[in-house]
């Protein structure tokens, strides 16, 4: 296979799993609206353990590295097809979302909102 045909699958597996995680974070405070308790833990719980390998990996996605031999260009969406403002900043808008989704998510199930 071709370099730039190896970075496009990595590319497309990678905005795969951007996509599914992301989704699990908008995901948990709707859950948790629906008092649907559970299935909130399930995506907090999954989202968790991503977080856990981003901090194995020095808080870079291990596709980031798969995809670096393969080209040149280093700017923040190479490895990824995100806009570039959107994968430059991901970490910190997703995870204000993530923190707010599990402060929610308790607040609701404790009873302190209706």
């Amino acid at each position: 296979m071709k370099p730039e045909s190896l970075l496009r699958v990595i590319k497309i597996a990678h905005t795969i799993i951007w996509a599914f995680f992301a989704t699990c974070i908008v995901m948990i405070p709707i859950l948790a609206f629906f008092r649907h308790y559970n299935v909130a833990l399930l995506l907090i719980s999954v989202v968790l353990i991503e977080i856990l390998v981003l901090i194995i990996n020095q808080w870079q996605c291990p596709l980031t590295r798969c995809a670096a031999p393969y080209t040149t260009e280093h700017s923040d969406n190479f490895d990824i097809y995100l806009p570039n403002w959107l994968a430059k900043h991901n970490k910190l808008i997703f995870g204000s979302l993530f923190f707010a989704g599990i402060l929610f998510t308790l607040i609701r199930w404790a009873g302190l909102i209706g």
